[in-house]
């Protein structure tokens, strides 16, 4: 979890710690949370950034289309106009 601020990472640490007690009864150290994270974080994390990328894309792409639009919609007649 190199790529988290640390105050990032304490927080994720604490979340897991949290989730455990609450949910499953179980109390998880501090380096057993940071290690489960860091192994969700290398299992998980390219199909996450993967799929961000195609969201991100997605939106770009219906940006570029909607501006494609608002340019075609100023465009002029030019040349004299037909009789």
């Amino acid at each position: 979890m190199n790529r988290l601020k640390k105050e990032e990472r304490e927080y994720v640490i604490a979340r897991v710690q949290e989730y455990f007690e609450l949910e499953r009864g179980e109390e998880i150290g501090e380096l057993a949370a940071d290690q489960l994270v860091q192994y969700m974080v290398n299992e998980l994390g390219p199909f996450l950034y993967n799929k961000a990328i195609h969201d991100s894309r997605r939106m770009v792409e219906q940006k570029v289309m909607n501006l494609d639009e608002d340019l075609l919609s100023l465009e002029r007649p030019a040349g004299r106009p037909k009789r």
